[in-house]
């Protein structure tokens, strides 16, 4: 749980100040430090309404009741897998033009003369990756492992945000951003199965939970079938009933169950619905984000064997330019040669 909430923090972080970097290496190139309180105003309020954001959801819930709870902790679940998807793909689209896109805004923003709507980019922009951060640590909020990562891969990120800033380090942005999207991928959709679970306890999806005739369970012991052989013919279980009940000998407390939980989704005891749910959303999602990936690789390293061409095919004149010309230069006299004694040719003169 440690884990994931750290690259989580690290990487929403990150995406964070690397917008606030920009916008304040533009400010300064464009001689407008005079903005820069206002964009501070803007980011320190952003921060502050997602902290906000997040203790309402927190402890909002605990008025309600446990049915309420669990359709309240789904929903947002699967708003979360959804914010996590478009999040990937979106930095995966333009995470190259990022710079020129918020450069390009705080132009923009600078134009109207008042300075304010530097304010509101700043908002707004750091705003969105606090929502986002948000929403994906919201169900392990009460975690102290969970929090402790997430507390410790945002503070890295600012770290590292500070050093990429002062040119003090160099960081791979795109390797970065595609190691952890593919991990944001796999938590996205562990996050999907935990809010199955919750709407199945809630009674608003089929499964485990909802009781007969809809679960398949033992005629003699009313137990809810579990697995493929369990029952009186092989899939019985399927589809509303447990895919596997490991909880013998995995402890769903323990140090091995919270990482498999925290990595990749996987609890002990889960339902045919939600393996479906997440290895249908794997099989979907995760090869167009490699081939995603794939794709933006090969553009990098056509547009650096472009420019290397081009840098190339400039040297190339100059290089003619500076080459001597032996059609027109006379020979060197050999010694002991005819010729050696003659008077040597006017030496023929190379415009450059």
């Amino acid at each position: 749980m440690f884990l994931a909430a750290f690259l989580i923090g690290l990487r929403e972080g990150l995406e964070a100040a690397l917008i606030v970097g920009i916008l304040v290496a533009y400010l300064h190139r464009q001689g407008r430090p005079d903005v820069l309180t206002k964009l501070w105003w803007g980011v320190g309020l952003a921060v502050a309404g997602s902290i906000a954001l997040g203790a309402v959801f927190t402890f909002g819930a605990y008025g309600l009741s446990f049915q309420a709870q669990e359709i309240i902790g789904g929903v947002m679940s699967l708003v979360a897998v959804g914010m996590i998807t478009w999040m990937v793909f979106w930095m995966m689209k333009v995470g190259g033009r990022m710079k020129s896109e918020l450069e390009e805004g705080a132009a923009a923003a600078l134009a109207v003369g008042t300075g304010w709507s530097v304010f509101w980019l700043g908002f707004v922009s750091v705003g969105r990756e606090g929502i986002e951060t948000t929403l994906l640590l919201w169900g392990w909020a009460l975690q102290p492992a969970a929090l402790l990562g997430a507390l410790t891969g945002i503070a890295a990120a600012i770290v590292v945000g500070y050093l990429l800033y002062r040119g003090m380090v160099r960081v791979n942005l795109g390797t970065f951003f595609a190691w952890t999207g593919a991990f944001l991928v796999i938590v996205a959709a562990g996050i999907l199965a935990y809010g199955i679970q919750d709407l199945q306890e809630a009674a608003l999806l089929p499964g485990p939970f909802s009781g007969h005739p809809i679960t398949p369970t033992d005629l003699r012991t009313g137990d809810v079938l579990v697995g493929p052989t369990d029952g009186p013919f092989w899939m019985a279980s399927f589809p509303f009933g447990w895919a596997f009940d490991l909880t013998g000998s995995i402890d769903p407390g323990g140090f091995a169950g919270a990482l498999l939980k925290g990595t990749i989704g996987f609890t002990p005891l889960m339902s045919w619905l939600q393996v479906t749910a997440w290895a249908i959303y794997l099989a979907v999602v995760m090869p167009r984000f490699l081939a995603g990936v794939r794709r933006n690789r090969a553009a990098r390293l056509a547009a650096v064997a472009a420019k290397a061409a081009a840098a190339t095919a400039a040297a190339e004149p100059a290089v003619r330019a500076g080459a001597p010309d032996t059609a027109n230069s006379a020979p060197e006299p050999v010694p002991g040669d005819a010729t050696a004694s003659a008077p040597a040719a006017a030496p023929t003169l190379i415009h450059q």
